[in-house]
């Protein structure tokens, strides 16, 4: 394992947002069964989610389109415009583990709308881990940019092989990734961090 490589304990997430969930579920009409679907699964998922985050701290340096980032150089425009400002960055990889996975997994063969409300739910967790982190980090380091993922804007999904690498992804929080750039677990995320200056 790298041993630059840090873990943050995350302290309680914050209440589950139902209408976050209904958001993710597309939904937009919530009527009384719906709400009780959500609460259902709320109850049975609630023991299912993990709470992984492994980061690392990098200088990052912008010229033009070119971002290096201290781990690895790559040509965004939309990261050089989120970074402005910034000669650091926060790498960090965040997990809800597999629980979730084989709940929607079960519920994909037995109640499609089951599967989807626990996927919005996955969704809205992982979402709440991720702020969770970034408010925390913010108390340590000032003032940040938002987070941003390989695979918005014009940052190429290719980078995530580079931040699997930095940070030893399988070993330090058990997150893997296949040929076709997906992670396992599913309800996981990567993410660049820029530090203000």
């Amino acid at each position: 394992m790298n041993q630059n490589v840090q873990f943050f304990n995350a302290p309680a997430l914050p209440p589950i947002n139902d209408w976050e969930v209904f958001r993710y579920m597309g939904t937009k009409a919530v009527s009384e069964e719906m709400q009780a679907l959500v609460l259902s699964c709320i109850d049975e998922a609630r023991k299912c989610f993990g709470r992984r985050v492994c980061y690392r701290e990098f200088d990052a340096c912008v010229i033009q389109n070119t971002v290096a980032l201290g781990f690895t150089n790559v040509i965004s425009s939309s990261l050089a415009k989120n970074l402005e400002g910034c000669d650091r960055i926060i790498l960090f990889a965040a997990t809800l583990g597999l629980g979730i996975d084989r709940l929607i997994a079960k519920y994909s063969r037995l109640s499609p709308a089951r599967a989807l409300c626990l996927q919005a739910l996955g969704t809205e967790r992982i979402e709440a881990l991720c702020h969770t982190f970034c408010c925390e980090m913010a108390k340590k380091y000032g003032r940040l940019k938002p987070r941003f993922s390989p695979g918005y804007g014009d940052l190429p999904l290719e980078l995530q092989k580079d931040i699997f690498r930095a940070l030893d992804c399988p070993n330090s929080i058990g997150l893997s990734l296949n040929q076709s750039l997906l992670m396992t677990p599913t309800k996981s995320v990567t993410a660049i961090v820029g530090i203000r200056r």
